[in-house]
């Protein structure tokens, strides 16, 4: 067992952790912080991404103790400070861009990335950002719809899929 110190969405979280834990379970397991899926386990879905030191990193791909010392977001540290959704998690809802959900906290944290890098991204660029996210629902359509709305362009003339 390591003992492990991060910052996980503000807060220091101190825990013992198995050598081979990864942060998925970690998050889940030990933290109860359950909006971080775990879809593949394969680092193929993209369902767990989570920001370590302000990188989108898969949370199948990365165990606890490398995080050790790290600024660590989920999901759950999306929302504004009231507890609000932010416009990111304001524009999937406006523009339908989630049907189960399942996917949602990693293409919202996945988002959450791309606008960072680039904050007028175009409609090619998000589906370029995304590729390694699945969605087994939406088509993707009003995913990238809700990501351009989210970074401020107008989005009237896309129609709704």
């Amino acid at each position: 067992m390591t003992k492990v110190t991060m910052t996980v969405n503000g807060k220091s979280v101190s825990k013992e952790v198995r050598g081979n834990m990864l942060m998925t379970e970690f998050l889940r397991d030990e933290l109860h912080l359950t909006g971080t899926h775990v879809g593949c386990d394969t680092s193929q879905c993209g369902a767990c991404n989570i920001h370590v030191n302000g990188e989108n990193v898969k949370g199948c791909t990365i165990f606890a103790a490398e995080c050790d010392g790290a600024e660590v977001g989920t999901i759950e540290g999306q929302a504004n400070a009231d507890g609000s959704l932010n416009a990111i998690q304001q524009a999937f809802q406006d523009h339908h861009g989630l049907q189960c959900g399942f996917c949602t906290p990693g293409m919202v944290m996945s988002a959450a990335s791309l606008l960072k890098e680039n904050p007028k991204p175009t409609e090619a660029e998000i589906r370029h950002y995304l590729e390694g996210n699945i969605c087994r629902c939406t088509g993707y359509h009003n995913i990238v719809k809700a990501i351009m709305a989210a970074s401020g362009q107008d989005v009237s003339s896309i129609a709704a899929e």
